[in-house]
């Protein structure tokens, strides 16, 4: 890419540009390796919805759904081989990537399965079997942010595996991620494990909290409800890199950094702009700050590449407003609380859904392949 171009200036403030999106196709055809050479794509994050789309539309799954299907393979066992595969081969694709940055980009993300997101101990288990099955140092592991998945966080980075935790909606909720990867990476001090070779991401979601806090706030009515809207998603982001600086800077974490380890990125999701009525770059060109990931929908990232202004760091300097932000939304009626408890039980939820869409995909095929 030209040095003047929106997707490098992103890269050169700093920001890890992942593309929140996967299918065996976009690797077969080369399209990813065309979006890591023109639009500074630096790694991938995928989840139930993703994997549904791309077996819905399964024609490169074709062979292998054929060959499962005649080794009598479950829906289950179907699924695992199928999204394993795909995130090998993406990991393969971006493993220049990981060895040129020493892992700090390069990474391909694969979830466990979302029935799973209270269980803890099932959590564990399946992180570990995503991880041997994978085999690639470049692979994340994903674990949703419930109050069971800070127990299997800490669990799985203590045993040295590399973690995206996913739907981070509250900023309590994020500062309980951190503190259960301190805690992981104490255990894998512990165990005698190069805490160098662990990362891990934090993803916080953007855009799903302005969309329910604006529907409360048009249910309020008032001027000053309004007058609030569209601004909650950001400024809950902001502060949620203040909560990352300031818990990096204290002794916990900085006596790890001193053994090797690294600090979890923050992680921008839900990027996309729900709202026409806003700027299609609005969580992009308005989340930019050193060190942090944004993962974008191929179109939010064709946007940005097409018109995305990228006049530097829109975070750090940003607290003081991002705060007054959220103090007058409470004080016209609507509950942070309340919001991120929904968005969490919501989450999970769609992805649920998600998945059993995938499944019966699957399970379709299969039987058609008989």
């Amino acid at each position: 890419m030209a040095a003047s171009s929106p997707t490098q200036a992103l890269s050169d403030a700093g920001v890890s540009i992942w593309l929140d999106d996967l299918s065996r196709e976009r690797i077969a055809t080369g399209g990813l390796t065309t979006l890591i050479a023109d639009r500074n794509v630096v790694g991938v994050t995928t989840n139930p919805t993703i994997f549904a789309g791309a077996l819905a539309k399964g024609e490169a799954y074709a062979e292998q759904v054929a060959d499962l299907a005649k080794a009598g393979a479950s829906v289950d066992e179907a699924v695992f081989a199928i999204t394993t595969d795909d995130v090998r081969a993406a990991s393969d694709v971006f493993r220049p990537i990981y060895d040129a940055s020493a892992g700090y980009d390069g990474r391909v993300s694969i979830e466990v399965a979302p029935t799973l997101a209270n269980d803890a101990a099932g959590t564990i288990a399946q992180a570990h079997e995503l991880w041997d099955t994978v085999d690639r140092p470049n692979t994340m592991i994903k674990i949703p942010a419930t109050l069971e998945g800070l127990e299997a966080i800490t669990a799985v980075i203590g045993a040295g595996i590399s973690v995206n935790v996913t739907l981070i909606f509250s900023l309590e909720r994020h500062r309980a991620v951190i503190d259960a990867y301190l805690a992981g990476l104490e255990i894998a001090k512990e165990a005698g494990i190069d805490l160098s070779t662990i990362h891990s991401v934090a993803s916080f979601f953007v855009s799903r909290v302005d969309t329910e806090i604006d529907k409360r706030l048009e249910a309020v009515g008032t001027d000053e409800a309004l007058a609030l809207k569209s601004k909650a998603g950001v400024a809950n982001a902001q502060l949620a890199y203040r909560l990352y600086e300031d818990a990096f800077a204290e002794e916990r974490a900085a006596s790890l950094i001193a053994a090797g380890a690294n600090r979890q990125r923050p992680l921008w999701a839900s990027t996309g702009v729900k709202d026409p009525a806003l700027p299609d770059t609005l969580y992009v060109t308005e989340l930019v700050a050193q060190g942090v990931v944004n993962t974008m929908p191929e179109k939010t990232l064709e946007a940005t590449a097409d018109h995305g202004v990228i006049a530097g760091d829109s975070v750090t300097g940003s607290y003081e407003a991002a705060q007054g932000v959220l103090d007058a939304i409470a004080a016209v009626g609507v509950s942070y609380d309340d919001v991120t408890a929904l968005l969490e039980r919501e989450g999970v939820e769609k992805f649920i859904v998600s998945w059993g869409e995938l499944l019966e995909t699957v399970g379709s095929a299969l039987e058609a392949a008989k």
